[in-house]
């Protein structure tokens, strides 16, 4: 080993150049990187999308949910599936299991949908899949504004359908641009159903006189002499007046036109969502989605690029306003990890400078981390691994950890020249020092890259979270160990210099001062194990009294309010509601900067709420503006209790990103959700209320709703067979006057330029908005008698379900929960006993709790298996390198005090036991270790020589102090800036951090104070067999 490290310490000018090279290639790796706020955490999920022509959620479960349910039954990879059925729409979500290609998925699905088209019936619609997207694929929000006030919503929506929307789709990244609010335009044709009589006019003939009077025939083409013209007949309409000239039928040689049985207007189409903006009333708005795959931050530069372009081709007054844009979340959570990145770094370089006191040897060191931040970014961009919160969060947690190595070589180079003979060699000297700790170095760093590893096996939520930590930081800590095994002993030998002590064995304050107190406790051997007994008992008490939780929640910097309103409420009450919501809130609270609000859907593709479910985006205003004292959580639960009062409407509070998760994993968009499965709506109806009120009795519940899935009025027309048959009329004739009165029918489009908008013909709204209307609705018998429908059909007002929710082809109603001041793992605990003691399930229903503490119940199942791999893969690293079971138990007894620590860290700051920390905790398990290995590798050398065994451990402890506290510090300080940050993202890296701090506390003085006086009962005999990493430490004793 000498000759190789002697070999390698020559070549000083290739270690320079390759130090050089990983840096540049590392700092050109970052910046192709693609950026995003944190890893996609959503599942692979296909969502299908189904209108329906205004049919009744039971009707859109029965014809259209239910088929492409079955027929999706069955599919490679599919998980589960859930499904929506609301008014005139069904929405199936298609899960996969977690790493399927959503291409491939995609690709089945299309090939069941045929089969699903074919069990739909005619005309109740034609399912489609939606965007190529992720369920955080929507990067953007905008509204319009029109500075004049002169447009109304059919004029801003046209604006936005044919302008903004087909300039921001040819933007690279972009998948789909989805309209909400406004009206889209339509050529309306409302009749009046008296001359429809006078005139003896069905509306099948004016819908047929429409299409026959507005078309465009071409006749192929003649030749002219020599050239030839194409011959086109041009009967387009171009207006509001060409529709009404044209003849619906010829009465007594008069002819009667369109416009003498209706009026004909410019108008806006039956809409189910609408939008609204600061208390002033409705808006037009936008959203935007990427393209799955895509770079975020590239994709939303180039939209806002584009936006500059669209607002200066807008007419004047009207302009695009962006109000929620990923790319805000995305700069802060990277500006916090950078920022703690180089930070640390600084800490880092500081406690090496003061240890080493000089800048040779702490510049040795200090090169370590550009070079291992530059391999890990060069890897990452190999391996497709974004930049975010949490790759980036995994190089900052290691800044501290990968000059360890470094640390050990240096310091031993050091103490080398220190202690070396004026006359013996430089090179040498730098060879046999970092031989000596070579062997323990790289095995030690081995196990902190190798306890990452299992992390690689967790799925779900928690995995798509965490791996990239675990790959960048196991990325990072390769790069450290490349660097201390290979460019390191060049660098010391070409930078570090003798010492004007040279020759002269000391080993300075702060050795001897370690030496005293590890020899205490070698001749006190009994008080090294009540000092660590002592430290298990206050880690195993603080353990027991600390929380869980599943992660805690990213504060994103900004609000979503969900706002849920009475059942039967209409479109036009629910705006005038939501208004009012606005005005009161930017009234009552400073912080806010603008609230946009959704109410029911817009364009089918993203959102698929009933009219009577709104959502507010609530932009805030920078926090330097904020009331003193107002912290996010405070301001969450100050307006969730200012809301409680508003009569008619029941809020769930939460953020953005956030919700959007939760409702895409669990169904619901709040922390937790209690599902009750069964086939009956009314016990599912009646059940789900009791639960609700036992959650509302349980301390800490918050914003505790049930699912709306009944309370929607219905006008429900049955008809009667037999009275239709005595008029030789059938159902169909029945059912299609019906819906083309009331409903309306389109009869063709009319074009301006190449925009398009649909004629559609219906009787006047004075004359089907009331059941009394409708009943006088006309039918046409084939002898020509006319028949009213109240003489064929029962007109009755009925409640219905307002949606039906199905999971894996089962009905469920969900009751869902936020949890405040407490931790979700006790509130759940004691919410389960209420209900096992109280709620009584009929046969067939059962109960599930979902939300976080699903994912908290399986992360914690996964987390049972990985833990034990991962001890095993150490004790297996252990063995191979020591060759004997008794150093290797010796060195994992620093696991259950660094687990101590770490305890103890968490409860005195107050946190929960979450999946950060228990990731914190499983990166002990290799930092602890490695400093225990160096100095158990020393201990041996010096046992296996016959040195007395009490000098030999006091001795050791005095040799390691100064690398193992190095070490210690420089990792500690190296996550200070993660424990004190406060910006994005901050909050899921501290119980992580927290944890490794605390645990290397304990670990640390277990290291130096308790080994030592154990390794007495745990020594090798002298001449004993020979471990991988023994190594020789000099010829006298005082020279190791």
């Amino acid at each position: 080993m000498i000759n190789f490290m002697h070999r390698i310490s020559g070549g000083r000018l290739l270690a320079a150049i390759a130090a050089l090279a990983m840096t540049l290639g590392g700092l050109f790796a970052f910046r192709a990187l693609p950026v995003d706020a944190f890893p996609d955490v959503t599942p692979s999920l296909v969502q299908v999308f189904t209108e329906t022509e205004g049919l009744a959620p039971e009707e859109v479960e029965r014809y259209v949910t239910y088929p492409i349910e079955t027929a999706m039954s069955g599919l490679p990879k599919l998980k589960s599936m859930r499904s929506v059925s609301n008014f005139g729409l069904s929405v199936v979500n298609i899960y996969f299991e977690d790493g399927t290609d959503v291409y491939f998925a995609r690709q089945v699905v299309g090939e069941r949908l045929a089969e699903a088209r074919g069990n739909i019936p005619e005309g109740f619609g034609d399912p489609k899949m939606g965007p190529i997207s992720t369920g955080l694929g929507i990067i953007l929000y905008f509204r319009l504004d029109d500075q004049t006030g002169t447009r109304d919503l059919v004029e801003m929506r046209e604006i936005q359908d044919w302008i903004i929307k087909y300039q921001l789709q040819t933007v690279p990244g972009v998948t789909e641009v989805l309209s909400l609010g406004g009206f889209e335009k339509q050529y309306q044709v409302q009749l009046d159903p008296d001359a429809l009589l006078a005139y003896g006019i069905q509306i099948d003939d004016v819908m047929t006189a429409l299409e026959r009077g507005n078309r465009t025939e071409g006749a192929q083409f003649i030749e002219i002499g020599s050239e030839q013209f194409t011959v086109r007949g041009v009967g387009l309409a171009h207006s509001v007046d060409d529709l009404s000239e044209i003849v619906v039928k010829v009465d007594d040689g008069r002819p009667v036109r369109v416009g003498d049985v209706g009026d004909l207007i410019v108008g806006g189409g039956v809409r189910q969502g609408l939008a609204t903006a600061n208390g002033k009333g409705e808006v037009v708005a936008g959203l935007v989605l990427k393209l799955y795959g895509t770079n975020t931050s590239d994709v939303i530069a180039r939209v806002q690029q584009r936006f500059e372009e669209i607002n200066a081709s807008l007419p004047d007054g009207v302009e695009a306003v962006p109000y929620y844009d990923q790319g805000t979340l995305v700069n802060k959570a990277a500006a916090t990890v950078t920022t703690a990145l180089w930070q640390g770094a600084l800490l880092v370089a500081l406690v090496v400078f003061i240890f080493l006191g000089g800048w040779r040897p702490s510049l040795v060191v200090v090169l370590s981390i550009p070079f291992s931040v530059g391999f890990a970014f060069i890897a990452m961009h190999v391996l497709g691994i974004s930049a975010n919160l949490m790759s980036l969060g995994g190089i900052a947690i290691a800044i501290g950890m990968m000059v360890d190595g470094a640390i050990v070589i240096a310091e031993n180079v050091d103490r080398g020249l220190r202690e070396a003979k004026p006359s013996e060699d430089k090179r040498a000297i730098v060879a046999r020092s970092t031989a000596e700790v070579i062997a323990p170095l790289i095995a030690a760093v081995a196990v902190v890259i190798v306890v990452f590893l299992p992390l690689f096996s967790l799925q779900g939520v928690e995995g798509k979270t965490f791996r990239p930590l675990a790959a960048s930081a196991a990325l990072a800590m390769t790069g450290s160990l490349f660097y201390a095994a290979l460019i390191a002993p060049s660098m010391a030998n070409g930078l570090m210099r003798r010492s004007a002590k040279a020759g002269k064995a000391g080993n300075g304050f702060l050795a001897d001062s370690v030496s005293r107190v590890s020899g205490f406790f070698v001749r006190q051997r009994f008080a090294a194990v009540g000092l660590a007994v002592a430290l298990l008992l206050a880690g195993g008490l603080a353990g027991s009294r600390l929380g869980s939780e599943f992660t805690p929640s990213l504060e994103e910097g900004d609000i979503l309010l969900r706002v849920t309103m009475a059942p039967s409420i209409s479109l036009t009450e629910a705006a005038q509601t939501t208004t009012r919501i606005e005005k009161r809130l930017l009234a009552n609270f400073p912080e806010i900067k603008s609230i946009v609000t959704r109410i029911g859907r817009g364009e089918v593709g993203a959102h698929a709420d009933p009219t009577n479910s709104a959502e507010a985006f609530v932009e805030l205003q920078p926090p330097n503006q904020w009331r003193k004292g107002m912290t996010p959580e405070a301001l969450r639960a100050a307006i969730s209790e200012d809301l409680e009062s508003y009569p008619g409407i029941v809020v769930s509070i939460g953020q953005p990103i956030a919700m959007a998760v939760d409702e895409l994993i669990t169904g619901t968009r709040a922390e937790l959700a209690v599902k009750i499965f069964g086939p009956d709506s009314d016990i599912l109806l009646e059940k789900s209320r009791d639960l609700q009120s036992m959650l509302q009795g349980v301390d800490g519940a918050s914003e505790v709703q049930a699912d709306q899935i009944t309370g929607a009025p219905q006008l429900v027309v049955t008809v009667d067979r037999v009275a239709l048959g005595r008029y030789g009329l059938d159902v169909e004739d029945a059912l299609d006057a019906l819906r083309a009165s009331v409903g309306g029918a389109q009869a063709g489009s009319l074009f301006e330029g190449v925009r398009q908008f649909p004629i559609i013909v219906r009787l006047r709204e004075d004359s089907r908005d009331t059941p009394e209307a409708i009943s006088r609705v006309v039918l046409v018998s084939p002898t020509g008698a006319r028949v009213p429908l109240a003489t064929v059909a029962k007109i009755e007002t009925v409640i219905g379900p307002r949606q039906i929710t199905r999971e894996d082809g089962e009905r469920f109603i969900a009751v869902q929960a936020n949890v405040r001041g407490r931790d979700i793992g006790s509130f759940v605990a004691e919410a389960q006993s209420v209900t096992d003691a109280q709620l009584a399930l009929p046969p067939g229903y059962r109960l599930v709790w979902g939300g976080q503490f699903e994912l908290q119940q399986q992360a914690n199942a996964r987390f049972a298996v990985v833990i034990p791999i991962t001890l095993g893969i150490v004790l297996l690293i252990l063995l191979m390198t020591f060759g004997r079971l008794k150093s290797a138990i010796l060195i994992l007894l620093n696991i259950p005090l660094a687990l101590t620590g770490g305890a103890l860290a968490l409860w005195l700051a107050g946190l929960p036991v979450s999946v950060p920390a228990t990731v914190g905790f499983i990166a002990l398990f290799g930092i602890a270790l490695g400093n225990g290995m160096v100095l158990v590798s020393f201990m041996d050398d010096f046992a296996r020589a016959g040195r007395g065994l009490d000098e030999l451990a006091i001795e050791s402890a005095g040799l390691r102090a100064r690398p193992v506290l190095m070490t210690a510090m420089t990792t500690a300080l190296g996550l200070a800036p993660l424990l004190f940050a406060t910006g994005v993202g901050a909050e899921v890296q501290r119980p992580l951090a927290t944890v490794v701090t605390g645990g290397l506390v304990t670990s640390t003085l277990l290291t130096l104070l308790v080994m030592p006086a154990l390794h007495r009962w745990f020594a090798p005999k002298t001449d004993s067999h020979h471990s991988l990493i023994e190594s020789s430490h000099g010829t006298d004793k005082t020279s190791v």
